[in-house]
């Protein structure tokens, strides 16, 4: 069983789609959510979850205590999980935005006009680093000065393909799954190094 893990709605469970989507399990939401959360990443935040899913990302940071969480998802049965996973959760969460797009991932940052602080990216494991760079290329003008993305890959697919205005931060193996941190190149910074976390 998926579920919300803690927060204001923590504890509720959330419904999975059937196929087409990988669910990031329990384990690595509850370790990235403590290191999220400790670096003060989550509080008042705009949320942006690109390939959605059940939404359980977008849906843990809010109860968590962001701001806002807009939940991106194309494939039209996993939208439709999202909706009822938001409808199910948004009673615990009063005062919360949470908005459901049902739209490619690229689609979205085409016509988005919000500035997000904290993104997380977790594509099909199929796509190619070009497919990820040109999507994070399109993500730039969408990030807020200070905005965290946390790109999360298959371990083998290796460090994802960045435009050169991003740069790693951190990563994080688990197993199969590596996360990615990725922020914005601050002028002059030199492109370093992964760091393990």
């Amino acid at each position: 069983m998926t579920r919300i893990i803690a927060g204001d709605a923590g504890s509720l469970p959330l419904a999975v789609p059937s196929a087409g989507t990988r669910p990031t399990s329990e384990r690595v939401r509850e370790s990235l959510f403590g290191a999220l959360e400790a670096a003060g990443l989550v509080a008042n935040a705009a949320v942006l979850d690109l390939y959605a899913g059940s939404g359980a990302l977008g849906l843990e940071a809010v109860s968590r205590g962001a701001a806002s969480a807009d939940l991106v998802e194309r494939a039209p049965r996993a939208a439709s999980v999202i909706d009822r996973n938001v409808r199910a959760v948004a009673r615990s969460l009063p005062g919360r935005r949470i908005a459901v797009h049902r739209a490619a991932a690229d689609a979205f940052l085409r016509s988005a006009g919000a500035a997000f602080d904290l993104v997380f990216v977790d594509p099909p494991y199929d796509m190619t680093d070009a497919e990820l760079s040109a999507t994070l290329e399109l993500l730039v003008p969408r990030l807020s000065a200070v905005a965290t993305v946390v790109v999360e890959r298959a371990t083998r697919s290796g460090e994802p393909a960045l435009p050169g205005s991003l740069v790693v931060e951190r990563a994080k193996k688990y197993g199969d799954t590596t996360l990615w941190w990725v922020t914005l190149a601050q002028p002059d910074q030199p492109r370093a190094e992964s760091q393990s976390a």
